[in-house]
């Protein structure tokens, strides 16, 4: 049977929290914000592996940064079962089949409704949005379109200015482990999702004070 000829081959409508996400995004943050003004949804995924195409979501943390301050109380995390159990990811993120599993649905939901209106800041940020993305599709997500920061790319620019050339960068220099290290921020919770959220916000405020040092103090300034 021809089930396109039958329904037709339109997608099916989002749901009324997918279209509630994409009408905050209208509203634009004003460049002249000062940076201890801005808010900030800090995400981390856990996953089954690096291919964004194919490997699913196993976790996912998020904890948001408002006025220079990070909010325990906003602190998220949340257990996906994959169709497909990894064990090797199983055993670096020592996520366990007795974890409280919640739908995609939830997880989803819970993101954009947190996500309305801020900078999104991950630690190689890109991944992160991708595994999202791929976990929403089938939900009736298309497209995070959140200003997003990454830490990665802020410690080295205030390293290195605006204009480095990214092939001369000692990466692990830059990783999370590193950075946190430089910074004095303790390494307690890594390797899960909540934790590594927590690591990145505390980086996060952070590097904005060493950015208000050289002179960004506005949200323009800090995403050119």
């Amino acid at each position: 049977m021809n089930w396109k000829a039958l329904f037709g081959s339109s997608p099916l409508p989002s749901p009324a929290y997918i279209k509630s996400y994409e009408k905050s995004l209208v509203r634009k943050i004003a460049k002249s914000k000062p940076l201890s003004e801005l808010e900030f949804l800090v995400v981390d995924t856990e996953t089954t592996g690096l291919d964004t195409k194919k490997d699913q979501v196993l976790s996912y943390g998020a904890v948001q940064v408002i006025n220079n301050r990070i909010r325990v109380s906003t602190s998220r995390e949340f257990y996906l079962k994959p169709k497909i159990r990894n064990r090797e990811a199983i055993k670096v993120h020592g996520l366990v089949q007795e974890r409280p599993f919640v739908s995609r649905e939830l997880l989803i939901r819970s993101f954009l409704e947190d996500a309305a209106q801020k900078i999104l800041v991950g630690h190689h940020l890109g991944f992160d949005l991708a595994m999202l993305e791929r976990a929403g599709r089938s939900l009736g997500l298309r497209k995070i379109k959140n200003p997003g920061l990454d830490t990665y790319d802020l410690a080295v620019r205030l390293d290195r200015g605006r204009y480095y050339d990214p092939r001369t960068i000692p990466s692990r220099e830059y990783s999370l482990d590193r950075l946190s290290e430089r910074y004095g921020i303790s390494l307690d919770d890594r390797h899960t999702a909540a934790g590594d959220a927590f690591l990145t916000a505390q980086l996060l405020i952070k590097l904005l004070k060493v950015a208000a040092a050289k002179g960004i103090r506005s949200y323009g300034e800090l995403m050119v």
